[in-house]
This record gives structure tokens, sequence and C-alpha cells, in this order.
């Protein structure tokens, strides 16, 4: 046995969380042959935990083999990890909450580190930054997509998370009951990032070991359409937090794009006293005017956005943070 997993397993013992209620989520949809042992890792790695398993319309027997591992089943009926996850923040009442995929892709063995540093440090969040070596766990696509999109979060909300798209993480009481959890899909994770970014709220990553499926298990992931679902909701986040930076853009190429149609007008104007194109100095004055339209728009929802911020934040710190009990 390695040094880590033994170190690992020590940490595994109760006392590092004392009278504090865990509560382990399980998404799960069409996930018979995985989910028996995933439930049963979960419960050895974080003895005392809560083990919930909600089936998501699953065609097999996902329901009825969770329940036999020992699980509690809940069943969401709206199709999406989105609405799984909104469903089990808004249900269960815990101190900490895992969120793992049941899928048997991730290290139950990493779960008390996670756990403790959670509670050590203090944390809101704590993500499984994936580790693997197996091309069919984490396909080159994959990769690729997971880089793209992440570097885009990180220029704008800030470079604070390794893994934007990793679906093992630990949550506070107060991240989890102040979150909304607006998005229906696998762009969930996205929304939980830029949700903990925006806050400023303490976040943590402990690398995890990430393998393939075991055999019989098919993933869920559309990769393109996946991608462009992740992608859609990273513009909408950048304009209901961000709007004046969003608008500030629309509002730059709509002027660049003005004075470059109207800049050879004004000239021929100036030199022949005619305005011989009319149609492209009318087009160019439109968007020129649609320019300043986008930076009035982005000024005013900078206002709005500031106050929602506000109001979260407040919200947020509404709720007791993490602390065993007795202290």
């Amino acid at each position: 046995m390695s040094a880590t997993h033994l170190l690992l397993q020590q940490a595994a013992t109760p006392t590092g969380w004392a009278g504090l209620r865990l509560a382990v989520l399980i998404p799960c949809y069409n996930e018979a042959v995985a989910i028996p042992k995933v439930v049963a890792d979960f419960a050895a790695a974080l003895p005392g935990a809560d083990i919930y398993v909600y089936d998501n319309n699953s065609r097999d027997d996902t329901a009825a083999v969770a329940r036999a591992a020992g699980a509690a089943v809940r069943r969401e009926t709206l199709q999406g990890k989105g609405h799984v996850i909104r469903r089990g923040f808004a249900d269960i009442d815990a101190d900490i909450y895992v969120l793992v995929d049941g899928d048997d892709t991730y290290d139950a063995a990493a779960a008390p580190q996670m756990v403790r540093m959670l509670i050590d440090e203090p944390l809101d969040m704590v993500t499984g930054r994936r580790l693997t070596e197996a091309e069919a766990a984490y396909r080159r696509g994959h990769r690729l997509g997971n880089r793209v999109l992440a570097g885009l979060v990180r220029s704008i909300f800030g470079n604070r998370t390794g893994d934007m798209l990793s679906g093992y993480r630990v949550f506070s009481r107060r991240f989890v009951k102040s979150f909304p959890a607006l998005s229906a899909g696998f762009e969930i994770e996205t929304e939980m990032t830029v949700h903990a970014l925006e806050l400023d709220m303490p976040v943590g990553e402990v690398p995890t070991e990430y393998r393939a499926r075991p055999p019989g298990s098919t993933s869920k992931l559309r990769t393109y359409a996946d991608g462009l679902c992740i992608l859609r909701t990273i513009v909408q986040l950048v304009k209901q937090e961000r709007p004046l930076q969003f608008f500030a853009t629309s509002g730059v190429a709509l002027l660049a794009l003005g004075l470059l149609l109207g800049v050879p007008v004004v000239f021929e104007f100036l030199a022949t006293g005619l305005v011989r194109r009319l149609p492209t100095a009318v087009l160019a004055t439109g968007l020129e005017l649609l320019s300043f339209l986008s930076f009035s728009c982005g000024l005013i929802l900078e206002s709005v956005a500031r106050g929602r911020k506000e109001m979260k934040r407040l919200a947020y710190l509404s709720i007791p943070a993490v602390a065993r009990r007795g202290q």
C-alpha cells in the first residue's frame, strides 16, 4: 500500500469531522454497472456520511442496485445533471456536501482529504483536480475543451481553479444554500465555479486519480453539444456578472466597424463637399449610435449587477461557516 493511500485512510477517521453531518450526493443516469462500487467506496471512505443517489430517469436498474448497496435513493424527473444537483442541494440538510458522479471514475480515497481541507482551512469549495494517463478516461477532445473553457473563465473571473469541469467537489453548507443552481445540464460545474469566484469564496483543490469507466458503462457527455452549452453558459454568466465588460466589448467592435466604414466618407466630404456613398454614411452613423448605446447599457447594468452581487454576498454571509460542533 502506498504512503499516500495510507495517509488518506488515516484521514478517513470520523474524528476529523466529529459532530458534523456529511452528505454524499451522487447524480445517476443508467449507472447500474458502476453505482454499487461507488456507494461502497464512499461509505468506506467517509464513515457516518449519508449517501444519496439521485436517479435521473434511468432505464436500467440503477435505483434498485443503489438501494441494495445501502444508499438512500431519490428521483429527479427533470432530465439533466443541473436539475439533479439543484434538487439535491434544496432537499438535503447537512454541514458538508460531497458531490461525485456515479460512474466510478473518481477516487473515493481522496474524499477524506478534501473534507479535512474544507474544515481545517476553512473553505467553501474543494475541487478534485483530475490526474490521469488513461486516454479512455479523459479523451483528448475533452482535455482540449476543458483547457479552452477553463482558460476563458480564468481570464474573466480569476485564476483560482485548475479543473473547472471536475464533477468531484466538496462544499460547505454556506455554498450550497446560497447557490442558485440555474443550469440544467453538464454546464452546472461552470456555474458552480463562477459562483465561488465571483463571490470571492475561499476555495481549494486536491489532486485525485481519474480513471476509465468500468466495462459496460457508457459516457453521457456529448463532447461538442455539451461543450457549446458550457460556452453559452460562460457567455451568459459574463453578461449577468460582468455586464460592463460584456457590453463594452460589443461597443468597441461596433465603434471600430463604424469608423472603418465612416472615415473614408468623412475624408471624401472634406475633399469634395459631397457625400456620394449615402447608404454607407447612414450605416456608419447607425453603428456609432449602437456603440454608444451598448456602452450605456453596460454602465447601467453594471450598477444592477453590483446590487445583485451585494445581495448574494449577504445571503452567503447569513449562513454560518463550517466548524466542528462544540467549538
